[in-house]
């Protein structure tokens, strides 16, 4: 209600019945937009549309769907806004209509010009049509009704070879079309429900907010995230396989097991607590040389070798540390009346 209340006044403003347009007063708050999530038309839908149109109005489905273009985007569209070169078409001018019910040409929503990719399947389908409809040559005001006229080879035009009308093309093609279809003729199953398929699809295919919010003329990206975040594919399971894969313990590097060196396995966890440390064989699965296993073997012997000897004899230590040598080390005693 408010964005046509609003459109009155800037009808007004263009036909100089007033100055400003009051919606837009710095006092006037814009209200809150329906919480409801839009659900967009499957591919199905919009194909029982489209075969339920004129012939020369089908093209308005492929462009909706296909480049999501607004309705008068889809009006003023010519040849001349394709660049074959790059594989982009321009999208720099709509048909807007006055409240007088006058046509005029101007920017985009938001005088904003945008470039969107064009797939070779929607090329094909302008060319078809063009083949059988050639551009005509349309002349209307550009940016308001008093302002320098300019002319247009138009993709879409009516019988009288003029830029189609919403007020007619509405009522008169699009809504018999929907009833066909067997789709409620409502605001919400407008040419715009075109745009959302659009959108979705995008999405759908892996495509981000950013890129999206271009394509489809956006001044804000956090206007297209809040309008379509509830079609994006859920990110659960492309989290899930990210962290594993990020956790996950690499392959080749493997710890070395006890079937290849039992003796530093089990050496290990008896030295645990004694501050004992053991050179292990280098990692990445490789089994040590001769060389180095013959060093591992004897270093593991001459430590059991110190631990049995530490436990069977704990005094042996304390008297090396005095200086002093072994009982079985000792010279023998002399004996008597032997003089020193």
């Amino acid at each position: 209600m408010y964005a046509n209340v609003s459109s009155v006044f800037t009808a007004a403003v263009d036909d100089g019945l007033i100055p400003k347009n009051p919606c837009k007063a710095p006092s006037v708050r814009r209200p809150k937009s329906d919480p409801r999530k839009l659900k967009p038309w499957t591919r199905k839908q919009a194909m029982a549309v489209r075969d339920h149109l004129p012939d020369q109005f089908k093209l308005v489905v492929d462009l909706g769907i296909g480049l999501g273009l607004r309705q008068g985007e889809i009006f003023g569209l010519s040849l001349d806004d394709i660049d074959l070169n790059t594989g982009e078409i321009e999208i720099k001018r709509q048909v807007k209509l006055l409240g007088s019910n006058r046509q005029l040409f101007g920017l985009p929503k938001g005088r904003k010009i945008r470039t969107v990719p064009i797939p070779d399947r929607v090329l094909e389908l302008i060319n078809d049509h063009v083949t059988r409809y050639p551009p005509r040559s349309v002349t209307l005001p550009w940016d308001k009704s008093d302002g320098p006229e300019r002319t247009f080879d138009l993709i879409l035009y009516s019988r009288e070879s003029r830029a189609l009308n919403r007020n007619y093309f509405n009522p008169k093609i699009w809504r018999p079309a929907l009833r066909a279809a067997g789709l409620e003729a409502k605001r919400e199953n407008g040419c715009h429900a075109l745009r959302h398929l659009y959108a979705s699809t995008l999405l759908d295919a892996g495509e981000s907010i950013l890129a999206l919010s271009e394509y489809l003329g956006h001044a804000d990206p956090g206007f297209t995230l809040r309008t379509y975040t509830h079609l994006m594919p859920s990110s659960t399971e492309r989290t899930k396989a990210a962290i594993d894969a990020m956790l996950s313990v690499p392959s080749a590097p493997h710890e070395p097991s006890q079937e290849l060196f039992p003796q530093v396995s089990a050496l290990r966890y008896s030295l645990q607590g004694q501050g004992g440390q053991v050179a292990l064989p280098p990692q990445g699965g490789q089994r040590p040389g001769h060389r180095h296993r013959r060093g591992l073997r004897e270093q593991e012997r001459g430590t059991e070798r110190h631990r049995v000897d530490q436990e069977e004899r704990p005094g042996r230590a304390g008297r090396r540390d005095r200086g002093l040598t072994p009982t079985s080390h000792r010279p023998p005693p002399r004996g008597p009346g032997r003089c020193g």
